[in-house]
């Protein structure tokens, strides 16, 4: 990379916190069937914020979310009351931070690098969560694409990035787990991570991360130049 980047800017769902943490809770309400729930209800929801964005549909992440559960839910055949439902809902609320995030971020705080997050999360859904597990107050900025009307991959989402921080894309690092979304910030001309925790392959775009790492723990020799 030669030159360190001067802030970082994280994906959240599936980067910093894990979004099949809801699969303990779909388990306990539907034995047998937590992991399929949570993998079709991550699916349909990231489908419905790229239908959402490409046809001028905007509709908030929180609702986004409470269809995709929805969908989900009646695909799989379980019946899911008011109780169950809500259960659901609050898990995702308050998502568990994957074990390396904690440390690899209070790292490079302390190593002067500004921090902040950029997401498809509501303001709230994002104090919530981020506030929930102590990783709030790790950030300088907490962006939401709220403010764009658009979901990543869309230009205008992480536009809002350089605007924050008053800096060039040039010299931001965009950290991801999801391929999809480092295809979309390299576009955009972010400096780009991908955390590969699964060892997946990487995503027919064009495109290519700057650096890849098994984990948080990589970041920090990666934003030092």
């Amino acid at each position: 990379m030669g030159v360190p980047v001067k802030a970082i800017l994280f994906d959240v769902y599936g980067t910093l916190l894990d979004v099949h943490g809801v699969a303990a809770t779909g388990e306990r309400l539907f034995p047998g069937q937590g992991a399929a729930l949570s993998a079709l209800w991550r699916t349909r929801q990231i489908d419905y914020t790229r239908l959402r964005t490409l046809s001028g549909r905007y509709a908030d992440f929180a609702r986004v979310t409470a269809d995709a559960l929805d969908y989900a839910l009646e695909a799989l055949g379980l019946a899911a009351d008011a109780a169950a439902r809500q259960q659901l809902v609050a898990a995702y609320e308050t998502l568990p931070a994957f074990a390396d995030a904690g440390p690899a971020l209070a790292g490079l705080k302390a190593g002067g690098v500004r921090l902040g997050v950029l997401s498809n999360g509501t303001p709230h859904m994002l104090s919530e969560g981020l506030g929930a597990v102590g990783l709030l107050g790790l950030f300088e900025q907490v962006l939401s694409v709220e403010a764009a009307q658009a979901y990543k991959t869309s230009p205008a989402a992480y536009r809002l990035g350089p605007a924050a921080l008053g800096l060039p894309a040039a010299q931001i690092g965009f950290v991801s787990s999801n391929g999809w979304d480092i295809a979309g910030a390299g576009w955009f001309g972010f400096r780009t991570f991908w955390v590969n925790r699964r060892g997946e392959p990487p995503e027919r775009l064009g495109i290519a991360p700057e650096a890849t790492g098994a984990s948080l723990a990589d970041l920090a020799a990666w934003a030092a130049g």
